[in-house]
This record gives C-alpha cells, sequence and structure tokens, in this order.
C-alpha cells in the first residue's frame, strides 16, 4: 500500500501562520469582550436615563400630591422627542395617564405590583409589547406613608440601542481588519528574519557536511537562535581542532609506518642473510659466532621495538598496575648511572649525580627505573663532549627530579610536540635503540601521569635539554 506523501509546509509560513492566527484570536476575543460591554454599557445608560426620568416625575408627585394634565402632557412631549413613554397607575394597577390605556404585557402586571410594593424599582430589558417592539421597561413605586400608592412606567424602544451598537460593531470590525493588515507587514518582516537566520545555519550544516570546517556564523545573545549559533561556532571549532589532529596523526602515522618498515627491514635483512650464510656455510667457522651474536642483538631489537609499542598501548588503556613504594631515590640514580655509563663514555659524556641520601620518592620502582633510563638515553643520545646530570630534592611535599645536558637541545617550536606518539624532532634520531619511534618520552608522559605527577621540558637550541619531573610524596602515619 503506497503511503500517502506527507505535505510540506515552509516555516516562513507556519511562522507567518502563527503570527496570524495569535493575532486574529486576540482581535476576536478583544472584539467580542469590548462589544458585550459596550452593549451593557449602552444599555445601562438608557436604564439609568429611564430611572431618572422617573424619579424626577416621582418626585414632582410626592411634592405636589397632583400633577395637572398640562404637566403630564409636557412630560410627555418631551420624553416622546426621545421616544421615551410613560405611563401612571394606582396602586392597584390601574392606568390614570394616560388615560385609556392598559399596562403592558398584563400578565405581568401583578408580579409587577408585588415587586415594586416593597419600594424596589423593575428593570426589564427586551421586554415585548404588544406591537411586538423591544423595548426597555422601567417601573418605579411612588411610595406614601410606607404605602404602595402607585407608580410610574417608562419605556424607551431598544432599536435606537441597537443600531449605535451595530454601528460601533461595524467601527471595531474595520479597526480589526486594518489592524490585522498592518499587522501583516511586521510578522512577514520578523517571520523573515528568523527563517533567513535558520537557513544561515542550514547552509552552514551543509557546509560541515561537506568537509568545510571554515564556517562561522555570526553569534548573539538575543535569543535561542543566537545562543544556537553560538554553540554551533564552538561546535565548527572543536570539529576544525579534531580534523587537524587527526590529520596530524595520520601524518605521523604514516611516517611512523616507514621508520617502521625501514627500522625493521634492517635487522630483518640482517639475521635473514646471517641465517643463509650458516645455512649455506657461507661463514667461515670462525666468524659463525660473531654472526650468532649479530642475530642475537637484532632480534632482542626487535623484541624491545615490539614490546616499547604493546606498552604503550597498555598504559593508555589503564591495563598497568602500578605498585607504589617508598624508594630512596639516590639507590635508582646510582642505578642508572652504571646503567648508561658505558653508552654515555661511547660519546665522551659523563654522567654526575646532584642528590642528598635523605631525599626519598614515591613510585612503582620498575616503571621509575624505565622513566629515568628513556629519559636519560634520550639526553646521552644527542649530546657529545658534554655532561647529564641527574638531580633530586625534596620540597613543599613532592620530590622534584631533573634531568639536563649540554647537547644540541631542542626547537622552542618543537617541545610541546615531542610527546606526541610518533612524533620525531630530527629525523637523525631513529639511530638510538630507545625511543626511535617517537614513542618513549609518549610512554614517559603517560607513566608520571599515572603517578599523580607532571613532567615537563625546558631547552634551547645548542645549549640543552632539561627534563623536570614531580611526584607527590605522601608520609606514611
Amino acid at each position: 500500500m503506497k503511503r500517502s506523501k506527507q505535505v510540506k509546509v515552509k516555516y516562513f509560513h507556519q511562522q507567518l501562520l502563527s503570527h496570524m492566527s495569535v493575532l486574529v484570536v486576540a482581535f476576536l476575543i478583544l472584539g467580542l469582550v469590548f462589544a458585550h460591554y459596550v452593549e451593557r454599557l449602552v444599555y445601562q445608560n438608557k436604564v439609568e436615563e429611564l430611572v431618572a426620568y422617573g424619579e424626577n416625575i416621582i418626585s414632582e408627585l410626592t411634592a405636589g400630591n397632583s400633577l395637572s394634565l398640562r404637566v403630564l402632557d409636557q412630560y410627555s412631549a418631551v420624553l416622546g422627542g426621545r421616544k421615551i413613554n410613560f405611563s401612571i397607575f394606582d396602586e392597584k394597577g390601574n392606568i390614570l395617564y394616560p388615560a385609556g390605556r392598559f399596562v403592558p404585557d398584563l400578565r405581568l402586571a401583578d408580579e409587577v405590583l408585588e415587586q415594586i410594593s416593597k419600594g424596589e424599582a423593575l428593570v426589564v430589558k427586551n421586554k415585548t409589547q404588544h406591537s411586538d417592539q423591544n423595548v426597555t421597561l422601567v417601573a418605579l413605586p411612588h411610595i406614601v406613608r410606607g404605602q404602595l400608592a402607585g407608580g410610574i412606567f417608562l419605556t424607551a424602544p431598544i432599536s435606537g440601542s441597537r443600531e449605535m451598537i451595530s454601528q460601533f460593531n461595524q467601527y471595531l470590525y474595520l479597526t480589526v481588519l486594518l489592524a490585522f493588515i498592518v499587522a501583516i507587514i511586521p510578522s512577514w518582516i520578523l517571520s523573515r528574519v528568523h527563517v533567513n537566520r535558520i537557513k544561515r545555519l542550514q547552509e552552514a550544516t551543509s557546509m560541515i557536511a561537506s568537509g568545510d570546517y571554515s564556517v562561522h556564523l555570526p553569534p548573539s545573545d538575543f535569543d535561542e537562535i543566537g545562543e544556537l549559533a553560538q554553540d554551533f561556532n564552538h561546535m565548527v571549532k572543536r570539529l576544525n581542532t579534531s580534523m587537524e589532529e587527526i590529520e596530524n596523526l595520520e601524518n605521523r602515522r604514516r611516517n611512523f609506518m616507514s621508520d617502521v618498515s625501514h627500522e625493521l627491514r634492517t635487522p630483518l635483512t640482517t639475521i635473514s642473510g646471517v641465517i643463509e650464510g650458516l645455512r649455506n656455510n657461507m661463514i667461515a667457522e670462525e666468524e659463525k659466532e660473531k654472526g650468532i651474536n649479530l642475530v642475537s642483538q637484532e632480534t632482542k631489537r626487535l623484541i624491545r621495538l615490539v614490546n616499547e609499542n604493546l606498552d604503550y598501548d597498555k598504559i593508555r588503556s589503564n591495563q598497568v598496575k602500578l605498585n607504589i613504594v617508598d624508594i630512596q631515590l639516590i639507590e635508582v640514580f646510582e642505578i642508572i648511572q652504571e646503567t648508561l655509563s658505558l653508552q654515555a663514555e661511547e660519546k665522551n659524556n659523563v654522567i654526575k649525580l646532584d642528590i642528598e641520601e635523605n631525599v626519598w620518592i614515591q613510585a612503582d620502582y620498575d616503571r621509575l627505573i624505565q622513566i629515568l633510563i628513556n629519559i636519560t638515553k634520550n639526553s646521552i643520545q644527542f649530546t657529545n663532549d658534554g655532561e647529564i646530570w641527574l638531580r633530586g630534592k625534596f620540597e613543599n611535599g613532592k620530590t622534584i627530579i631533573e634531568i639536563e645536558d649540554t647537547g644540541i637541545g631542542i626547537d622552542s617550536k618543537e617541545v610541546e610536540k615531542i610527546w606526541h606518539r610518533f612524533y620525531k624532532a630530527e629525523v637523525s634520531r631513529k639511530s638510538s635503540p630507545f625511543g626511535e619511534f617517537g614513542l618513549g618520552l609518549s610512554i614517559v608522559k603517560q607513566l608520571v601521569h599515572l603517578h599523580h605527577g607532571n613532567i615537563g621540558v625546558f631547552s634551547e637550541k645548542n645549549k640543552g635539554t632539561k627534563f623536570v619531573i614531580t611526584l607527590p610524596y605522601k608520609k606514611n602515619k
């Protein structure tokens, strides 16, 4: 069964329709309420007018006890000009003036007499007379010594009031229509502004989807759309930064793979050549021991390189468990000095210690050795005929380790990049068996952070480099 095609309504039309709907509903409610108020006001004024005339005539009756026909005729003429009729009746409901007339709607006569006998005025709206004309009727009592002595009926046709109300309603409807037409202009402008702002967001989103991260929207704190634009710009900035990092990482990965291929090819070629030579008896007997040692060295080198990569992944995935113990730092320094002294002598370097015996550190012993050997080897690699200093001190509840050399240093632009996984500051650095693929210092930084410590590097080209490691030390209670 085919699904019916969904009707698409543009957001601009939705905005305009919503604005117009609100205006129409508001004007209709306002018009109805105001018309009802005016209608009540007109009827109330008419009732008050009739009551005023009736009370005036009754006051004349009260003052003079009787009114001449001439005066009543004058009242009748004056009120007739205003389309108001009146009748005077006695306490039994008989019409006294004008003679020969009856109380309007005799069915209400007893009810009228009963109410006005209590001294209350009777007001009836839309009362139908014998002529089927709608009128407003007011009956006022004439009380003498607490007894009903008669009263007066006053009637006025409603047609005039309704004509005035109808005319007012016409003006009101015209005003509503005019206001509606005038309101279309700002509603159209406001809707267009909102739609254009959303279209800019839509176009910017399309540009992001196509891979263009240079888009920027004008920010604003005016409303939610402005805040959305700010969030969008922040998102684009983060995406742009992430894409740059991904691109840099990809470039470093390519370089890394190139270096790995090159570095692995050399020992593998050596191992393959020696094995083939031994198999085909192409190596002299006195050289076989040397060849076997060479294969052993190259094999260990390959294992070390693979282990270094695996070690980094374990550290990044929090699979490394640290065994934190108290260690006397001078003992660790002496081990480093003894272990690396031969490598340092090969480049005419000297490893020197500057530390007191009472300096302790809280760390994982094996990982601390790994950290210090890695950094010290890095210093030996880039120092010729110089010195490598290992310094240690305790300060403000922290153990501070400094490893400083007098080597070639690192360019200021390269300093922060040395921690990247695949980064190598200089192409020539791949000759070292440790950290040759840019993994060594990255592992060092991760291990220091696992110890809840910090590591920094200070270097100046051709003047040397200093690594500073700070680890917290909590005294045992």
